[in-house]
Formats: C-alpha cells, sequence, structure tokens
C-alpha cells in the first residue's frame, strides 16, 4: 500500500539518538546525514504522493539537496557518512528522474498502491496481437504489413513515394492519438489526485489501461520513424 508522510517509522538517529521519520535524509536535530531512508520517492523530496506535481519546486528542492549531499561535504567526514553521501545522492538522482516525468511517474505511483501498470511488457507489445487496442485492430493489421513491405523495399534499394506518404499520413494519424492519450492521462490524475478511496481505485484501472494503450502507440510511432529513416 501507499506509505504517505504522516505514516513514516520514526528510527533513532546513529548520532544524536533522537528519533525522527524514516524518509529523512538528515537528522531535523543534529543535522547529521542518514543511511539512505525507506520512504518512497515522493517522500525524499517531502511530497505527498501525487500526479500532478509543482515541478518547479520538486527541481528546487532536488537542487537543495544535492548541494548538501555533495561527496565534498564530506571529505573529513566517516567513512560510513562518506558511503551515505554516495548512496543519498543515487536515491535523490533516481526519485528526481522518476518523479520529474509524467509517464514515469505514473507509472511509479501505480506501482506504490499496488496497481500493475503492465510497464514490463513494453518490449512484447508489438508482436502480441492480443494487446492491440480493439479500436485500432484493422488499421494496425494494415500498418505493419505496409512497415515490413517498406523495410524490404529499403533493403533493396527501391524508393516508393506512395507507400512513403501512406506511411507518413499513418504517423501523423497515431501521434494525435498519443497526444489524446496523454490528455486523458492528465484527467485521470486530477481525478485521482482529488478522489476518495473508491475513486482512485476506478482512476488506477483506467490509468492503468491508458498507458498499456500508450506504450502501443509508441511502439507503432517508433517502428514508422525507424522505416522513414526519421
Amino acid at each position: 500500500m501507499l506509505k504517505v508522510l504522516d505514516s513514516a517509522v520514526p528510527i533513532a538517529c546513529w548520532s544524536c539518538s533522537i528519533g525522527h521519520n524514516d524518509f529523512t535524509l538528515f537528522c531535523p536535530h543534529c543535522s547529521k546525514i542518514q543511511p539512505p531512508p525507506g520512504g518512497d520517492y515522493f517522500s525524499v523530496f517531502g511530497l505527498q504522493p501525487r500526479l500532478n506535481l509543482d515541478l518547479a519546486a520538486l527541481e528546487q528542492e532536488f537542487h537543495r539537496l544535492s548541494r548538501k549531499l555533495h561527496p565534498d561535504r564530506f571529505a573529513r567526514a566517516g567513512e560510513h557518512e562518506k558511503e551515505w553521501s554516495l548512496a543519498d545522492t543515487a536515491l535523490i538522482n533516481d526519485a528526481y528522474r522518476t518523479l520529474k516525468d509524467p509517464l514515469r511517474r505514473t507509472e511509479y505511483l501505480l506501482r506504490l498502491v499496488g496497481a500493475d501498470s503492465g510497464e514490463k511488457a513494453v518490449g512484447a507489445a508489438r508482436k502480441d496481437v492480443s494487446r492491440v487496442p480493439a479500436d485500432l485492430l484493422e488499421e494496425v493489421f494494415e500498418l505493419n504489413m505496409q512497415i515490413e513491405e517498406a523495410r524490404q523495399a529499403k533493403q533493396a534499394g527501391d524508393h516508393d513515394a506512395e507507400s512513403q506518404a501512406s506511411l507518413e499520413e499513418a504517423q501523423q494519424k497515431f501521434v494525435a492519438l498519443l497526444d489524446a492519450v496523454d490528455s486523458d492521462l492528465r484527467v485521470s490524475w486530477t481525478v485521482w489526485d482529488n478522489g476518495d478511496e473508491a475513486a482512485r481505485k476506478a482512476e488506477q484501472k483506467k490509468m492503468v489501461a491508458l498507458l498499456d494503450r500508450r506504450r502501443y502507440l509508441s511502439n507503432l510511432v517508433r517502428d514508422i520513424k525507424e522505416v522513414l529513416g526519421e
């Protein structure tokens, strides 16, 4: 289940022995660096788990923590503090990369709440016919045939202007479909952020389906760009 800031487990600081929350990078009492915390990526930056984030504030906090964790600050510290500065730096780098990207942030939050976002299926999504969105089944079948024919023509050194124009048109359409998915995801973010438990559970299912659709469309667009030489 999702862990929120006010339910974090208190632990004792290794230096002053005073208890603090386990998502803390520095002891709030003696300011000593702490081992990599056990909280989630949101709590590392002092944030509640949300899908709509203030990215400017996130970046500001990331840079603030990066400066505090810089290895030069621990040149004369104990070995364990030096090790923690490196480990904590790696943690906030991973957390920042995840939270600043809207899709990675969505996938991460869904994992936190126990919803399978289906991201492990990224590589297989192109070839598994059962994963083709039902409303696109016929178009995808025809598109895959076009792509394969274009690849074969490219290998043979042939250039088919009509085929290229058709693929460029398909690319525009599927990019537009990707934009529509992103728009639907933004709506779901707001519903999830503001909803009660029941509303969130319903929205989680929608987001899982939208992410799955987006991966498939992204793979199609990638294949079109590849055969077009973009």
